[in-house]
C-alpha cells in the first residue's frame, strides 16, 4: 500500500520519521531520522531536514534549504529559495557542540525570503515577513516587515502579505486584499482585529 504522501525516487527518507498526508518531497531531498513533517507540506528540490526538526502543516520550503536540528516551523510557514538556518552561535570545526544547539521557532504563517538568514536562538513572530537577503539576529514581532543586514523593522505586513502603509482615521491599517483591519495595540505590538492570530486563514 502506498503511503499517503509523495516522495520522489531521487529523495531519501530515513526511518523512523513522521510525514503527514498530502506532503510532497521532491528531487534530491533528504529527511533524516526523527524528523516530524505535517500534512500538505511541500519540500522543493535539494531540501535537507535534520533529525528532530518539526514542521507543521502546509509548510512550503523552496529549493536548496537546510533545516537543522533545533528548528521548529509552525503551520503555514514559507521558506524562500536558499534561505539559511543555523543552530550553533559559535561553531568551530574542531569542537563538538551537539549539546549546545540553540532553538529557533518560526511561528504560524511567517515568510522567510530568498537567501535570508536566521541566526539561531530567535523566535520569528506570526505572519512576520523577512525580506530577501535579510539577516535576522533576534526575535521578530508578529506581522513585522524585516529588511536589510542586519535586519531592521520597516513597518508591518498583513496576513495576506501586503505592506500596511497608510493608517486610516481611526488609527487602524486595512489590508488591500482582504479588507481586514490591523491595529498597534501597544507600541511594537500589532494585532488583526478581524481574525485571531492562532487560526489559519479561511479556505
Amino acid at each position: 500500500m502506498n503511503p499517503p504522501y509523495y516522495v520522489h525516487p531521487s529523495a531519501y527518507v530515513d526511518e523512523p520519521c513522521r510525514i503527514g498526508a498530502g506532503t510532497k518531497i521532491w528531487h534530491f531531498c533528504h529527511v533524516m531520522t526523527g524528523a516530524q513533517i505535517g500534512e500538505r507540506c511541500i519540500l522543493g528540490q535539494n531540501v535537507h531536514i535534520a533529525p528532530d526538526v518539526v514542521l507543521g502543516n502546509q509548510v512550503k520550503i523552496q529549493n536548496n534549504v537546510s533545516v537543522y536540528t533545533g528548528v521548529t516551523l509552525e503551520d503555514d510557514v514559507f521558506c524562500g529559495p536558499s534561505c539559511v538556518f543555523t543552530n550553533v552561535i559559535n561553531p568551530r570545526s574542531q569542537i563538538i557542540r551537539h549539546d549546545q544547539f540553540a532553538r529557533t521557532l518560526v511561528r504560524r504563517g511567517a515568510t522567510i525570503g530568498a537567501n535570508a538568514t536566521i541566526v539561531c536562538g530567535a523566535t520569528i513572530g506570526r505572519y512576520a515577513f523577512l525580506g530577501a537577503g535579510a539577516v535576522t539576529r533576534g526575535d521578530v514581532p508578529d506581522y513585522a516587515l524585516m529588511l536589510g543586514v542586519p535586519a531592521r523593522q520597516h513597518g508591518w505586513m498583513s496576513r495576506h502579505g501586503h505592506r500596511l502603509t497608510v493608517p486610516e482615521a481611526d488609527g487602524t491599517w486595512r489590508c488591500p486584499e482582504s479588507g481586514w483591519r490591523y491595529q498597534e495595540v501597544t507600541p511594537g505590538v500589532l494585532r488583526c482585529l478581524d481574525w485571531p492570530e492562532e487560526q489559519p486563514l479561511p479556505s
